[in-house]
Formats: C-alpha cells, sequence, structure tokens
C-alpha cells in the first residue's frame, strides 16, 4: 500500500530546486507521488487550500501539508 504524497509548486526556481529534490529522494515504491504545477493548473488551488497549503512549494503526504520554502502565497496564484 502506497502513501498519497502530492507536491504543489508554481514554477519558481525555488519550487523547481524543490521539485528536483523531492522526486530524486522520494521512494516511488512506498509513495505515490503526483506534481502539481498550480501556475499551469489553477483549478487545483482550491484543493491545495483545503489540504492546508500556505504557500509553494508544499508537499502534502497523507494528508498532512509540509511547507519546504518561501516561493510564493497561494493568495499570489489566485
Amino acid at each position: 500500500m502506497s502513501i498519497q504524497a502530492i507536491f504543489y509548486h508554481a514554477g519558481c526556481p525555488v519550487c523547481v530546486i524543490a521539485e528536483n529534490k523531492i522526486t530524486d529522494m522520494v521512494d516511488r515504491e512506498r509513495f505515490d507521488l503526483e506534481i502539481v504545477h498550480l501556475g499551469d493548473n489553477k483549478s487545483r488551488l482550491d484543493e491545495a487550500e483545503a489540504a492546508g497549503v500556505k504557500s509553494v512549494p508544499a508537499l502534502v503526504v497523507d494528508g498532512v501539508p509540509l511547507h519546504i520554502n518561501h516561493g510564493a502565497d497561494l493568495s499570489a496564484l489566485r
């Protein structure tokens, strides 16, 4: 059984670095990792906010939001 993980980002330099690190580090046998570019997919902003994401990049693991760094506030992407 894999654990759901969603990495939300906006494509900024901070987000791209974090995405590269996350995809390199995550064990794909244990985690079902989805990458969501909120700059390209604004329809998922409400979902990210409901999951507790305040800024990107952020990784939501099994429903728990983990803010990695501060690239942009979610409100700036609306």
